[in-house]
């Protein structure tokens, strides 16, 4: 028989599905893959019941049903400080991943270099390998995940065609400075790269921090290609509805990738989505203060079990530090706690170009009772801790 694909060979499953399977095997409480396990919006659900007696139920304009479009354009012209045309501005993909890959897709060529920041969410390492381009990583340095200046320009020195930034950070919870963004532009301009941002959690930003949007700072819209979705901001995953937001010269390129890789996203869901997208900023000030008190009392758990973390200032993700425990393999770690402890997260190590076993991921866009029971259980942690592995 003849062999797979030589580019399948540089790259795993992805750990965070696998950490999944792994919770639902053994009855743990999943805190590894970042999906809520509570509903959406009342009014959401709502229009979505309309939709599927009403319809539509054909396909929709292959980059994105008109209203959506109009839609979302208005939503994020007000957001990100920046005039966005519903009709040249925007392709609808299948969830943020689709977007990442399609705006990959349209902008780099085989053997293109792109700067990847690490620790990174783990879809871009495989991302730039299936679109043939060659991954420079950038460390972000813990705890802050700050770069180096220094670092960031040897990168660039390389010729790079695009630069990956996830802004709020997965899996850091890092919120990016303005000044920080200034600096990757200024070297984006001075080495003609395009920017690329994962800005799903634009929503997400605890205080005193603040999200600035890439494509709004100074000369920035014309060379970044801003990707995101709806799936974290009204907690609709599984809709996978997701969007490129970009020049029209990138969005006729992006427009042609996405046609021949999904053809569309779902038309009956992007109809009901146009309700969430008409929601006014008060639905925003209560998802923040939503995950503001999720935030507080997963961290009072870490606490309470006694685990070091590191405090994320967006998103809903924690960096928890295993290092007490002389952990060798993150992964074995990760299974043993879902196992044995009965919490279920992501091994760091997933994460991080650099060889780093000492973090495992949390996320906590759960339910109150949810979260608490993963409290619970955690603090069973230094009862089994002489039993690694076991």
């Amino acid at each position: 028989m003849p062999n797979t694909s030589e580019r399948t060979k540089f790259f795993t499953e992805s750990v965070i599905r696998r950490m999944t399977r792994i919770s639902n095997e053994y009855g743990a409480v999943n805190l590894s893959q970042g999906f809520p396990d509570f509903e959406p919006p009342l009014e959401l659900k709502e229009e979505l019941q309309k939709t599927a007696i009403n319809g539509p139920h054909q396909y929709a304009i292959t980059w994105g049903a008109p209203n959506f479009l109009e839609a979302l354009a208005k939503k994020q012209s007000r957001f990100m400080g920046v005039n966005i045309e519903a009709q040249k501005n925007i392709v609808v993909t299948c969830g943020s991943t689709e977007a990442m890959m399609a705006a990959l897709m349209s902008v780099v060529n085989m053997g293109d270099k792109v700067i990847v920041f690490s620790p990174f969410y783990e879809n871009y390492g495989a991302d730039t390998v299936l679109t043939g381009a060659v991954p420079i990583y950038v460390h972000l340095t813990p705890p802050a995940f700050n770069f180096d200046k220094k670092a960031l320009r040897e990168a660039f020195c390389q010729r790079p065609k695009a630069i990956i930034i996830c802004n709020p950070g997965n899996p850091t919870g890092k919120v990016f400075t303005k000044d920080e963004l200034l600096y990757i532009a200024s070297l984006a301009e001075e080495f003609d790269t395009w920017v690329i941002t994962d800005e799903v959690y634009e929503h997400i930003v605890y205080k005193p921090h603040k999200h600035t949007y890439f494509a709004s700072l100074p000369n920035m819209f014309e060379r970044t290609i801003s990707c995101s979705s709806l799936s974290k901001t009204y907690s609709i995953t599984g809709w996978r509805l997701g969007y490129i937001i970009a020049s029209e010269e990138v969005i006729n390129a992006a427009r042609k990738v996405h046609d021949f890789l999904t053809v569309g996203a779902a038309a009956p869901l992007q109809e009901a989505a146009v309700k969430a997208l008409e929601f006014d900023d008060n639905y925003y000030d209560k998802l923040l203060s939503h995950y503001t008190r999720k935030k507080e009392l997963f961290l009072n758990l870490l606490d309470d079990a006694k685990l070091k973390y590191i405090e994320p200032e967006g998103a809903y993700y924690v960096m928890a530090d295993i290092s007490e425990f002389g952990v060798k393999n993150d992964v074995e770690f990760a299974e043993w706690l879902a196992r044995k402890v009965g919490v279920a997260a992501v091994p760091g190590s997933t994460f991080f170009k650099e060889n780093i076993q000492n973090y495992i991921r949390f996320h906590f866009a759960k339910k109150e009772e949810t979260l608490l029971e993963a409290g619970k259980r955690l603090l069973k942690l230094r009862e089994f801790a002489s039993k690694l592995y076991v």
